[in-house]
């Protein structure tokens, strides 16, 4: 399947030309061992794959002893391998190399040898267990791989034109039109169902069966149970606690996380650390408060005030749908022709935040929670423009999933904070329009929103 993070490993490719490795960060079965090897078969001469899963004690130990003799490290790993190796037009991955903190280590010294590129796949790279024991090599550049997105979705079943009319229609704020529309739609749903795990994607393209898509995506929650019990140490209980109540959390009408829903009492730094190990993990995608919306929302983010989304929908309506320990094809079949009613607003803000973070957005929202009725208000997002002006930079984002739906809170924002906004966003179902200032735009056009 198709991913853009290809296009950006070719960059790394010709501008660092050998001066940096490459490390693909990114949560579990989200694709990086497959894109590295198909990078490595595409782009070079020749490669060597050496996956940590399976290497033995032999080829590890190489990493603690060889680094003074590299002559013999690669003839070692050449032969090792049956792969022979061209200088400048070879490639060696090190596929799940947290499990080999003395490879990741190596790094400074390989790229300095310059014969050879490297392209590093990892989860977890930032736990203390993999890295306290070495000096992690400041020649690494950091790619980080989310879930499939929309688009590349659409280019998985088959669809390669369709993204790029709606991305003219947003760029000129125009209708998509009412049959394109309701087709887009229909794409969406599947998206949000199936969600961007690959292995899920592939499932659903090969047999058209949610139950087995369904099947795919719970094999992949109880590989994440498995990570948080294993590599969680010293707050693995906090963390499968905040794991386990995401879905509840998010059914809440302001989806704010409650953390004495978790324990009477239970304050913010008693958690940190396992929202942390979440977060770094990417299975979770935290969305902080901020104060006031202007220029530098991370200066103004109240921490201790956050939202906590899945990083996969897809995942997220497995969790959340589990009382006969499998998402029956009816109720996907109601997702999909939008007749759940239920728990169809936490679904929808949670593609909006998959699609920001896709897009290299870090998450941030706005609540006033002022007695006074007229001050009282409650955005569900905050996105800075790319281009810093002296005002007008932030755009307040409001997901409606109905559809009948009021404004409250967004108009009250804009006239508080006029000075200081660019356009109001409202996502909804329906198709685009502008009016009374603000954009209404499809679901679907948030990936536009970069």
């Amino acid at each position: 399947m198709k991913r853009k993070i290809l296009d950006k490993l070719k960059e790394w490719k010709r501008t660092s030309a050998g001066k940096t490795a490459v490390l693909l960060e990114g949560a579990r079965r989200v694709g990086k061992s497959y894109i590295a090897e198909q990078f490595a078969r595409e782009e070079y001469k020749s490669y060597i794959l050496v996956d940590f899963n399976r290497a033995g004690k032999q080829i590890a130990s190489l990493f603690d002893d060889g680094l003074d003799d590299l002559d013999t490290l690669f003839l070692k790993l050449s032969n090792y391998y049956g792969v022979k190796l061209y200088e400048r037009e070879s490639v060696i991955v090190f596929d799940e190399v947290q499990l080999c903190p003395r490879a990741r280590a190596a790094i400074k010294y390989l790229v300095a040898d310059g014969r050879y590129d490297y392209i590093e796949t990892g989860s977890l790279m930032s736990i203390k267990k993999n890295v306290k024991d070495i000096v992690i090599p400041s020649e690494e550049r950091r790619i980080k791989m989310c879930p499939m997105d929309f688009e590349e979705f659409l280019w998985a079943v088959g669809n390669d034109v369709m993204i790029d009319y709606l991305r003219s229609c947003f760029g000129r704020k125009k209708a998509v039109g009412q049959m394109l529309h309701r087709k887009a739609m229909d794409y969406f749903r599947q998206y949000m169902i199936v969600g961007g795990m690959p292995q899920a994607v592939q499932t659903y393209i090969d047999t058209q069966d949610f139950e087995r898509v369904d099947e795919v995506k719970r094999d992949i929650l109880e590989l994440y149970r498995s990570d948080i019990v294993k590599h969680a140490q010293g707050c693995e209980l906090k963390a499968e606690s905040i794991f386990d109540d995401i879905p509840s959390q998010l059914q809440r009408h302001d989806r704010k996380f409650k953390l004495s829903a978790l324990q009477k009492g239970a304050r913010m730094r008693d958690y940190e650390d396992a929202l942390f190990w979440l977060t770094d993990a990417m299975i979770v995608s935290p969305c902080y408060n901020t104060t006031e919306p202007t220029i530098g929302l991370k200066m103004r983010m109240d921490r201790p005030t956050l939202k906590c989304y899945m990083g996969d929908t897809g995942l997220l309506i497995s969790h959340a749908f589990d009382e006969n320990t499998i998402v029956s094809q009816e109720l996907y079949k109601k997702l999909l022709f939008d007749k759940l009613e239920v728990n169809a607003g936490m679904l929808m803000e949670n593609m909006v935040a998959q699609m920001l973070t896709a897009g290299g957005r870090r998450l941030y929202f706005y609540s006033e929670s002022s007695k006074d009725s007229d001050s009282r208000m409650e955005i569900d997002f905050l996105i800075a423009k790319s281009k810093t002006t002296s005002r007008h930079n932030i755009s307040p984002i409001e997901v409606k999933s109905a559809g009948r739906y009021t404004l409250n809170s967004l108009k009250k924002f804009v006239n508080k904070y006029a000075e200081q906004l660019y356009e109001p966003y409202v996502l909804h179902t329906a198709d685009l329009k502008v009016e009374d200032g603000m954009v209404y735009l499809p679901i679907y056009m948030a990936m536009f929103l970069l």
